[in-house]
């Protein structure tokens, strides 16, 4: 059996059986945050094929207030909308199956802030969610307490922190991400989110895509989380799910923002802006910047419409080592994730495609540098709208950007 918390936010639990059903939200365009009707996450929500995945335990505060050392300053690595978050260290036999046994029962432990912004309803989402996906490219839930009115989160311990960390405002003795790992976490990020978009039944729009929520393990690879946001997606003939406006300024697609119809090509949006982050070593938002660079989608459009200036985007840290057609395929891809018209986004299935090439190609010898001129225009591989693409398809086309 798998369990919830009520929605009325006490500490009584209720039952969800193994066929895993969770209620959905009205995609019918009423706004509504609770719909009556209940969807299913089939089998093929779980990427390893099982239907059950690892039971995310309860714990209660004493443990975990022992395991963090009382909530020590020294052991705080983190705090955002949620809360505070806390290094911690789990006794032997309190580890539940989800810990692999080689981060030796270390956890992250994020700690509900009351008077904050996201609350017991975020909560509630975020066990619901990572307790019924399960992805190598999301994070995993360990386990939650809900004495009282505390309320915990315990995750695996990611020991590089998050994507934002290693992009911006490194210390200058620091070596900062080198092309290759950029386009590995790019990746990454990708194959999570399609596993939320096309194998989760019904799909999950994540709707807080970020560069903060991409943590990273002591090989740079990505897992995204924080799904207390996280919406079940439109199914059958809804195109949207209507809802309040929530998520970070800078990363929320247009549309959205506007009228509060949350759609998966949402997330492809915030995923262009990770994207130009991860390609200019910009912030999607920086006030420390001058009056028109603020904006790092603003700022970019220039350069976006216009192949010849695609260099200048690229972040001079990197000191021009990258492979010249890498940089501007990966260019390329962002300015379709970023198109203001939700319709013409790509579908993150094609990302992942585009993406992977790209990585094949960057192994290959290529001259790196800046070019004197730009690579011959060609053709995207990927498609607007709800064309496709086959992961076998040759991308020649594509190659000659």
């Amino acid at each position: 059996m798998l369990r919830c918390f009520s929605c009325g936010g006490n500490s009584q639990l209720k039952d969800i059986d193994d066929g895993m059903v969770v209620r959905s939200s009205d995609s019918s365009g009423s706004g509504s945050e609770h719909g009556s009707r209940r969807r299913l996450f089939s089998g093929r929500g779980n990427e390893n094929g099982s239907q059950k995945g690892n039971v995310a335990r309860s714990f209660t505060f004493r443990e975990l207030s022992t395991a963090t050392r009382n909530f020590r300053e020294s052991n705080l690595i983190g705090e955002g909308g949620f809360g505070r978050v806390f290094k911690g260290r789990l006794d032997s036999g309190q580890a539940s199956c989800a810990i692999p046994t080689s981060l030796s029962f270390i956890v992250a432990i994020k700690q509900l802030n009351l008077n904050g912004f996201q609350g017991n309803q975020e909560f509630i989402v975020e066990v619901l969610m990572l307790s019924l996906l399960h992805h190598p490219n999301l994070v995993n839930l360990i386990g939650y307490c809900t004495d009282g009115d505390q309320r915990l989160l315990v995750y695996e311990y990611m020991q590089m922190g998050s994507l934002e960390d290693h992009l911006f405002d490194i210390e200058p003795d620091k070596e900062p991400l080198d092309w290759s790992t950029r386009i590995k976490i790019a990746i990454g990020a990708a194959r999570g989110l399609e596993y939320l978009h096309c194998k989760a039944n019904p799909p999950v729009i994540y709707r807080d895509l970020k560069s903060a929520n991409i943590l990273l393990d002591e090989n740079f690879y990505p897992k995204l989380s924080d799904f207390g946001l996280a919406k079940l997606g439109p199914v059958g003939d809804n195109t949207h799910v209507s809802t309040r406006v929530v998520g970070t300024f800078g990363y929320c697609a247009p549309e959205y923002a506007m009228s509060g119809k949350l759609t998966l090509k949402s997330d492809i949006y915030s995923f262009g802006v990770v994207l130009l982050e991860l390609i200019t070593g910009r912030k999607a938002i920086d006030l420390s910047r001058k009056a028109g660079e603020q904006n790092l989608v603003v700022w970019s459009r220039p350069f976006l419409n216009n192949p010849k200036n695609f260099i200048r985007l690229a972040d001079p840290r990197l000191q021009g080592s990258f492979h010249v057609r890498a940089l501007y395929q990966a260019i390329a891809i962002t300015a379709m994730c970023l198109q203001e018209t939700a319709n013409l986004r790509p579908l993150i299935g094609d990302i992942v495609v585009a993406l992977e090439y790209l990585a094949s190609q960057s192994n290959k010898k290529s001259n790196r540098g800046v070019p004197r001129s730009p690579p011959s225009s060609s053709p995207s591989p990927l498609k607007n709208g709800n064309e496709s693409l086959s992961r076998d398809r040759d991308f020649r086309g594509f190659s000659s950007i």
